[in-house]
C-alpha cells in the first residue's frame, strides 16, 4: 500500500468478500487482502466478512490483516472470534482515529444488522460510515433504508457521513435506493456482480451533501474477479473546507 489519505481527500471501499471463498470454491483470506492492497483504500468496508453460521469466526485473521496489510479492524466484539456484526465489518488504515464504533439493530427477515463507526482522519477531519448488507426480500429492504437512513440523518448532523455495502437491489433507481435517495446522494460505481461477468450494481456507496465524490468505480482486476463472487466499489471523497 502507497496511498494515503491527503489533506483534501480519502477513498473508500466497500466489499462483499463472500466469506473469503473465492469462485474456484477454496477459502482464501490472503487472496483477498491482497484485492484489498490493489484497491489502496482509507476506510474498508466488508461484507460476510464472519462466516454465516456456527460460532460465526472471522474469514479474515488478524495475524494475515496485521502481517500482510495497513488496516486495523474496528473492535466491535460482539462475539468471541467474529470481525463483526452479521458478517458486517469496518477497517481503516494506521493512523485513522477510531473515535466511536457501534453495531445497529434493524428489521429483518433474515439474520441482518449495521455497523457504523466515526473516525479522525490524518489531516485532522473527521467522517461517520455505515456498513450493511441489505435483505434479499423488497419489502424487508424498504423497511431495512429507513431504519438505516434515520440513523445515518442523525450522524450526519455531528459529521460528514457515508453509508456502503451490499444492498441486495437489482433496480437501478427503485426499491430502497429510492428510499437512501431521499436523503443521501447514490454514486454508480458500476457492475459488481458476478465477478466473472458483472451484470448487477448491488454494491453502492451513498454520502451526505457536506462531502463530494471525485471519483468512483469497481475495481476489476484478474484477482478480484476471481477472489469474490462480487467485486470491490470504490470512490474517492473530497473533505469539507
Amino acid at each position: 500500500m502507497n496511498r494515503a489519505a491527503s489533506d483534501s481527500t480519502f477513498k473508500l471501499v466497500s466489499y462483499n468478500i463472500h466469506k473469503a471463498i473465492g469462485i474456484d470454491r477454496r477459502r482464501d483470506p490472503l487472496r483477498i487482502l491482497n484485492v484489498l492492497s490493489e484497491v489502496d483504500a482509507d476506510i474498508v468496508i466488508l461484507q460476510e466478512a464472519d462466516r454465516r453460521f456456527g460460532m460465526r469466526e472471522r474469514t479474515l485473521p488478524d495475524i494475515l490483516v496485521e502481517q500482510h496489510t495497513d488496516y486495523v479492524p474496528v473492535p466491535f466484539d460482539v462475539q468471541n472470534d467474529s470481525m463483526g456484526w452479521h458478517g458486517n465489518t469496518i477497517m481503516v488504515r494506521r493512523g485513522i482515529d477510531v473515535l466511536e464504533h457501534d453495531i445497529l439493530h434493524i428489521p429483518y427477515l433474515e439474520p441482518r444488522g449495521v455497523v457504523t463507526a466515526s473516525v479522525r482522519l490524518p489531516a485532522g477531519a473527521e467522517v461517520s460510515v455505515f456498513g450493511m448488507h441489505l435483505d434479499l426480500s423488497g419489502l424487508w429492504r424498504m423497511r431495512q433504508a429507513r431504519a438505516i437512513s434515520t440513523l445515518a440523518r442523525a450522524a450526519q448532523e455531528q459529521r460528514p457521513t457515508l453509508l456502503a455495502g451490499d444492498l441486495n437491489e437489482w433496480r437501478p433507481k427503485g426499491g430502497c435506493l429510492k428510499e437512501f435517495a431521499r436523503h443521501f446522494t447514490l454514486l454508480d460505481c458500476g457492475r459488481s456482480f458476478h465477478s466473472q461477468r458483472p451484470l448487477g450494481r448491488l454494491d453502492r456507496i451513498m454520502h451526505s451533501a457536506s462531502l463530494e465524490a471525485i471519483k468512483t468505480g469497481v475495481h476489476h482486476s484478474a484477482l478480484a474477479s476471481h477472489a469474490s463472487d462480487h467485486l470491490p466499489v470504490w470512490a474517492t471523497f473530497r473533505l469539507p473546507a
